[in-house]
């Protein structure tokens, strides 16, 4: 799998490179649809007429936002078009502060569109920090959901390129039903405290690339959803954040499988958490196979490699009754560094569905605090192992358990 995804990535990346610059014509939201940089009059108008012609075009055209600071109240860019559309961002791009203002949980949403590139070093700053102390969604049910950044519903064969998204009010980015999206050198900004900012979620897209990017919030960097197939992750920086996760898993009905995903390359520094897949207990069947995870650099993570099919948040589960949710073919290789946390690879895998194919090859991580050198725990699982295992794998049975 790692070499067919190592194939795939690189002729997506000829893909962009080789082919020739389409000739496109160029609409100013300034000059052409009378938009004003001075961070107060509404952009959203002047940016959907704008896209409206873009769109309509049987030849490529690119929308331009200049240098400058634009109130945007909301933008709703529905396709299809008629042919290639790009979205050349240089300036910067302010949400409303006030998260009432929005009747839906988004703000800019781009859906159903072939061809899309979007590049320009801009900024979309979602102002998101009076909001974050309203997030209690995850104690909540009854939520009042708060907008995400950028939502890609549906889109395909797309390029987000040189682009920031900074303090969200929740994730910053969630992409939904794509196929071959890219994002490279892209760049989530928001602080440790922000709550429930995911940097990139992705759920039901099938080819999502996230390469050479930096990932700085206050939740997953990365976060996979069901139905993720064929993502790879490659060169992200990450931290602060809760780390790069897949799930949670089996807490809903007709959960879609994940499938071939390759996370490689990344450094991730003071997370509260290092690469994960985490099921619900009492879940809901589903499955999560071919997952690799590979030269990984960890500087001061807690819980480096943790495998977690009894996450339950807040209690809102049933312990006693083991996911549902079989994870196999799974590896961890060339992974080191330092943990924060004396457990420094976990896998708990679930009692009714252990873990199957798992392996753990070439792991160095070191703990240095009070309770003793970093260990290893295992529960419903026995993975192959190779090269340096440090700590011994499996070394040391989670609380209450007998040794095998």
């Amino acid at each position: 799998m790692a070499i067919q995804m190592n194939i795939a990535i690189t002729a997506l990346l000829l893909l962009f490179t080789l082919i020739p610059i389409v000739e496109c014509t160029d609409i100013d939201v300034v000059a052409n649809f009378g938009a004003v940089a001075d961070g107060q009059t509404d952009l959203s108008l002047p940016l959907m007429n704008a896209w409206k012609e873009a769109c309509a075009s049987p030849e490529p055209v690119n929308i331009v936002i200049p240098e400058g600071t634009y109130l945007l109240s909301e933008a709703t860019l529905n396709g299809p078009c008629q042919a290639p559309i790009s979205l050349q961002l240089q300036g910067t791009l302010m949400a409303p502060e006030d998260p009432t203002v929005f009747k839906e949980p988004t703000w800019v949403s781009i859906s159903y569109v072939d061809s899309l590139t979007m590049f320009g070093g801009g900024v979309f700053d979602g102002q998101g920090a009076t909001a974050w102390g309203q997030n209690d969604c995850s104690k909540n049910k009854n939520c009042v959901k708060l907008p995400i950044n950028i939502r890609f519903h549906n889109v395909k064969n797309s390029l987000i390129q040189d682009i920031t998204t900074r303090d969200s009010k929740q994730f910053h980015v969630n992409v939904l039903g794509c196929s071959n999206i890219t994002f490279q050198s892209f760049t989530v900004s928001a602080p440790e405290e922000s709550l429930n900012t995911d940097g990139i979620h992705i759920g039901r897209s099938d080819g999502v690339y996230i390469l050479d990017s930096k990932i700085e919030t206050g939740d997953d960097c990365v976060s996979l959803g069901d139905g993720s197939n064929n993502v790879k992750v490659q060169g992200v920086t990450c931290g602060p954040g809760h780390g790069i996760s897949i799930g949670s898993l089996g807490k809903y009905k007709n959960e879609e499988p994940i499938s071939g995903v390759f996370v490689t390359q990344c450094t991730l520094a003071n997370t509260m958490n290092g690469v994960r897949i985490k099921t619900w207990p009492a879940s809901q069947p589903g499955s999560a196979t071919d997952i690799h995870f590979e030269d990984i650099t960890m500087d001061n993570v807690g819980n480096p490699i943790l495998v977690d099919q009894e996450y339950c948040p807040w209690n809102q589960c049933d312990l006693s009754v083991p996911s549902r949710v079989q994870l196999s073919k799974l590896s961890f290789k060339n992974i080191r560094g330092t943990s924060k946390t004396q457990i420094a690879v976990k896998l708990i895998c679930s009692s009714g569905l252990p873990c199957d194919e798992v392996e753990l090859a070439d792991i160095d991580l070191t703990y240095n605090g009070p309770e003793g050198p970093a260990i290893s725990q295992c529960s419903n699982v026995h993975p192959a192992l190779s090269g340096v295992q440090n700590p011994a794998a499996c070394s040391s049975q989670p609380t209450g358990e007998a040794a095998p």
